[in-house]
């Protein structure tokens, strides 16, 4: 997979304390960005299942978010991810530029089966013009924090 950075102990980036993937690669290039050098999936380092899945066990007060960048080009390998995850009983989270609507919609099996692992979506690009900083968890209004399990 290609892995831009890790972060441990974020209380932005969902529920409790978080270890955060940011995964590389983003089709949606939004305006205002605050993460626009993970628009190229150059830019990530190549980081393998259990590379990542030992950095998560080793921080064990924390639950995980995937983000991006958009994990969910990587969808096929995070669907690995995310059960090894599970497997250690951590709460996923996973932003997306992509709605519900479009990821359920996709030929993409690897897609679903990733929202069936995770525990909340928060969905949608990131539009400037909605941007608002009383939001939790959300950049902008557009976006919206969907309960999956």
């Amino acid at each position: 997979m290609k892995v831009m950075n890790i972060i441990h102990d974020s209380v932005v980036d969902g529920e409790g304390l978080r270890t955060v993937i940011f995964f590389a690669g983003c089709p949606h290039q939004c305006l205002g960005c605050h993460n626009p050098s993970s628009w190229k999936m150059t830019n990530g380092k190549n980081m393998s299942v259990d590379d990542i899945l030992q950095e998560v066990a080793d921080n064990p007060l924390t639950d995980v978010t995937f983000s991006g960048g958009e994990p969910m080009i990587q969808a096929k390998e995070l669907v690995k991810l995310a059960k090894e995850i599970k497997k250690l009983d951590k709460n996923i989270w996973i932003y997306s530029g992509f709605t519900y609507e479009k990821i359920i919609a996709s030929n993409d099996p690897y897609k679903k089966e990733l929202l069936q692992i995770c525990d909340v979506l928060v969905d949608g690009k990131f539009v400037i013009e909605q941007r608002d900083l009383s939001l939790t968890f959300r950049g902008s209004r557009n976006q919206r924090i969907i309960a999956l399990n």
